[in-house]
């Protein structure tokens, strides 16, 4: 179930909600927890029980690992991390790793190796991390570990952020879990809703009508067409894929906040970035600050020798292509971002600051869109040809029909994607969601929410196209 369904607009959301208000708060974590399991059962049926199971382990081993020191205490954590990471490896990478074994196994003469393809757990690759800094973050000392087994599930299977994140951090999110009361309020309410109205806007009125187009460009392996229509079928994959993630941490943030959840923010006008290390500052927020804390400061952060730190970076950006997707093209997707951030400190940084702010964001923007051929086609072959037919400026062959509708919308999404290169607009858009506000600019907020609603809903009943790009990782 994805929140761009009707199924869960007309009937799982509204249920939800109504109940969870007339509860009382003692009542209103174990609701939100089997809504939440109902909500991932739907999905995923077959690993609801596993699932569970690792969350119950999990929490009594960090129970134990809490009351140790030492040796033990390191041992006990190293148990929690390899449980989870092992849970990840295994259902997200051993196809993965099967096939380039048999590949393998088929250069040099041998028989390849029998493999019953392992199916993905819905949203594995999210609530891992989460679980990870449950763990790390109580060892560390950061935060006290949950008194309930079912906190610790509520915030693991939590619906709203469970699919697609953002990724909430144990401690950024624990004392809300056992007390809330003072962010459930009606301004709470209604900013959430329209957060979440805002968020259901772009995923079904931008990306779907962007993404339609591009599935139909980057399905034609035989790439039968121009640079032009190359060109603009990785500019509205940009933007579908924008507006598809953002969108969907939108909706996240927002019903979140409906419930009196503050989640972390997880995107902030990424295509206005004058750099890559500034533009993985803005894009998915939560997960850049999770490998920085995570995997980059232990392994010696900025505290390096020069060859050392390029080391770093290469090794971060290599997992977080990896952990994008069990596929050569993310791993060389990861390369490519970790390559353009060493740049950046050896010396496009300083290039940028000379040129000014416009050709380093448009430098930038072009750099993420060679990215975007990398993670959207489906083979590194594929992704080394469409970027030969973008830069060979050939104009034979454009025969793709683009509606006026297409052409409305991509440029919406090039408008919306850049405003916020002006201070104006962006100090404006943090006001928006400012926690207090006047009622007149409340009840403003509630009608253009209802009405991007409706408007999203009639979209989606009328439309059999509504994929989700994020759903598979």
């Amino acid at each position: 179930m994805v929140f761009s369904s009707g199924l869960f607009l007309l009937y799982f959301l509204p249920g939800f909600l109504i109940i969870y208000f007339l509860l009382p708060v003692y009542l209103k974590n174990y609701f939100a927890l089997v809504a939440s399991i109902f909500f991932y059962a739907c999905g995923a049926p077959d690993f609801i029980f596993i699932v569970l199971g690792s969350i119950i382990i999990d929490f009594y081993l960090v129970g134990w690992m809490n009351r140790k020191s030492g040796n033990q205490k390191k041992i006990l954590l190293f148990f929690s991390v390899i449980l989870n990471l092992g849970l990840l490896i295994y259902f997200k990478y051993a196809n993965f790793f099967v096939e380039n074994f048999n590949e393998i196994l088929g250069w040099i003469g041998f028989n390849h190796v029998d493999w019953i393809r392992i199916a993905l757990p819905i949203g594995i690759s999210f609530f891992t991390f989460q679980k990870l800094t449950y763990s790390v973050d109580v060892f560390r000392g950061v935060h006290s570990p949950l008194k309930k087994v079912t906190d610790y599930a509520l915030y693991i299977l939590m619906f709203p952020q469970l699919i697609a994140g953002p990724i909430v951090r144990f401690n950024e999110i624990a004392d809300q879990i056992e007390d809330r009361r003072k962010n459930e309020n009606n301004n709470n309410r209604i900013t959430g809703f329209f957060r979440f109205s805002i968020g259901l806007g772009k995923k079904v009125l931008i990306a779907n009508v962007l993404g339609e187009q591009v599935d139909l460009i980057f399905a034609n392996e035989n790439l039968e067409f121009g640079s032009l229509t190359a060109w603009l079928g990785i500019l509205a994959y940009a933007f579908q894929i924008y507006y598809d993630f953002s969108g969907y941490s939108d909706m996240a943030i927002g019903l979140g906040r409906m419930i009196g959840f503050k989640f972390p923010e997880n995107f902030n006008n990424p295509y206005i970035s004058q750099s890559i290390t500034e533009f993985w500052r803005r894009w998915h927020i939560t997960l850049g600050k999770f490998m920085r804390d995570y995997l980059y400061i232990p392994l010696g952060g900025n505290r390096v020798s020069q060859s050392r730190l390029y080391f770093n970076l290469w090794v971060v950006f290599l997992l977080s292509g990896l952990w994008h997707g069990a596929a050569w093209n993310f791993v060389i997707w990861g390369a490519f971002h970790g390559l353009f951030l060493v740049a950046d400190k050896i010396i496009l940084l300083k290039f940028y600051s000379k040129i000014g702010k416009i050709p380093g964001i448009a430098i930038t923007f072009l750099i993420s869109l060679v990215g975007w051929v990398l993670f959207r086609a489906d083979n590194i072959y594929l992704a080394w040809a469409y970027l030969e037919k973008m830069f060979s400026f050939q104009g034979a062959g454009d025969t793709y029909y683009f509606s006026s509708k297409f052409y409305t919308i991509l440029i919406i999404g090039f408008i919306f994607s850049f405003w916020g290169g002006f201070k104006k607009n962006e100090s404006w858009q943090n006001r928006l969601f400012e926690p207090t506000k006047k009622s007149s600019v409340l009840i403003l907020m509630f009608l253009v929410a209802v009405t991007i609603f409706i408007i999203s809903l009639g979209s989606i009943v009328s439309s059999g196209f509504n994929p989700f790009i994020y759903f598979r990782f």
